[in-house]
């Protein structure tokens, strides 16, 4: 099997056709020189040349190298866009794994476990010398402040036992998280991520949104973890 005809197989598999995508690359650039453009250009120009001083024969070679070399790459341009919107939507069963999911997402309203307490990570653009995680009640309450210590740049997880400060039981929430961080007496930036069962699954153009408790409509993309 040649490359073109395991390349043309490969875009038969994802649905997408070269003959219209070639098609799209003349129907889009009818404001520029297509092909028929250019050959009228070159007989235009041999028609009118200088019969003293023609149009060296390399020059024309170059000319057309160049025009065919041009087209070549906006056939491939279009044929790229056209595998990247194909594998970059989402489908429909695809949408709907995500149903009865818990997924981590950026966000400050948790709802606890089962068992209690409640399990988050905090994302943190820098090294700092300390991070702590507070939590509070619908009222503004806090219940819970716990100091993570200093962490290097990345993601830490921390685990909350479900109780208050004075050592009584916070209930099931919801609960409010929020982080800080800090190094050098600078603020660091620092995002909280929570764990939040999915609601419901709404797709537009391709795109999934997911509906969580107390978070409302997150976008697939923000996801950073699926249990």
């Amino acid at each position: 099997m040649t490359t073109s005809t395991a390349f043309d197989s490969t875009l038969a598999g994802l649905g997408i056709s070269r003959s219209n995508t070639a098609a799209t690359v003349k129907s889009s650039a009818s404001t520029a020189l297509g092909q028929s453009d250019f050959l009228k250009l070159m007989t235009a120009q041999m028609q009118n040349q200088d019969p003293f001083n023609p149009v060296d024969n390399t020059q024309m070679v170059a000319q057309m190298a160049q025009f065919s070399s041009l087209a070549g790459i906006s056939e491939m341009s279009t044929t790229l866009k056209a595998i990247q919107d194909k594998l970059g939507a989402t489908t429909a069963s695809d949408a709907m794994a995500y149903i009865g999911k818990t997924v981590q997402t950026p966000g400050t309203t948790a709802y606890g476990r089962t068992g209690g307490g409640l399990t988050g990570a905090v994302e943190l653009g820098d090294a700092a010398s300390r991070v702590t995680v507070s939590i509070a009640d619908q009222s503004g309450n806090v219940l819970k402040q716990m100091d993570l210590g200093a962490q290097a740049k990345g993601t830490v997880t921390y685990d909350w036992d479900g109780k208050t400060q004075g050592g009584e039981e916070a209930g099931s929430g919801p609960f409010t998280v929020t982080v800080a961080a800090q190094s050098a007496g600078k603020t660091v930036p620092a995002t909280n991520l929570v764990w939040a069962p999915v609601g419901s699954v709404s797709t537009t153009s391709g795109a999934t949104v997911l509906t969580l408790p107390g978070l409302g409509e997150v976008p697939v993309s923000a996801v950073r973890q699926i249990g």
